[in-house]
């Protein structure tokens, strides 16, 4: 009993460390339910605009013959996208506070702003790219595109909250490089990037740190 003494104490020391530069309040279900928003949102998009998995050039339909901008086009993939980001978000708030209020770990702490600045940096400057790539009518670059932002994203936070982040921002790299090659395929490889992987991810994190 006295050598596990302070054993004890250093792993209470290490727990408290690890909170105040660490932001381990994520939740699992949050990635779950993230890339069930995304698939849902990636069906919505093929049954809109009648594609098949064998030939769905969807940024072809983004203008009309005459190479006008196709505005119903652009307005339902802003508001399905739109939709997708606020369920995405929503319900990672959700578990995210849920875990936090299990952990005794305050959700909006320097280690979770931290977090969130690393986070923003690659996401905001991969958005402008993209719009960058819209403006300059390169539709089929933007989905790849943002596969690649967003996990250099997610390696970027890596280093203040879970070390398993990280991994999955290297398979989401590589995964958009991949897609910029297969161009037509974007809406398949965002839906597997942004859906498949992140309930693969959410509901093996759940299993090993909620369970």
């Amino acid at each position: 009993m006295e050598n596990q003494a302070p054993l004890e104490t250093l792993n209470e020391i290490r727990s408290i460390m690890e909170k105040s530069t660490r932001f381990i309040s994520l939740s699992g279900l949050s990635g779950v339910a993230a890339g069930v928003s995304a698939l849902l949102g990636t069906t919505a998009a093929f049954i809109y605009l009648k594609l098949d998995f064998l030939d769905n050039h969807y940024y072809d339909l983004a203008f009309d013959d005459r190479g006008n901008l196709n505005f119903d086009f652009v307005s339902f993939f802003v508001l399905t996208a739109s939709a997708v980001l606020i369920c995405a978000l929503g319900f990672g708030l959700f578990f995210t506070h849920r875990k936090a209020r299990k952990t005794g770990q305050a959700i909006w702490s320097s280690a979770s702003k931290r977090m969130l600045w690393h986070l923003a940096v690659p996401l905001v400057s991969g958005g402008v790219f993209c719009m960058l790539l819209f403006y300059h009518g390169l539709i089929g670059l933007i989905a790849p595109t943002t596969l690649v932002f967003y996990g250099l994203a997610l390696i970027n936070a890596g280093k203040f909250t879970l070390h398993d982040i990280e991994y999955l921002g290297i398979v989401e790299v590589v995964l958009g490089l991949i897609s910029m090659y297969f161009i037509g395929y974007g809406l398949l490889f965002w839906a597997f990037g942004f859906g498949v992987l992140h309930i693969i991810y959410g509901t093996l994190m759940y299993f090993k740190y909620e369970k």
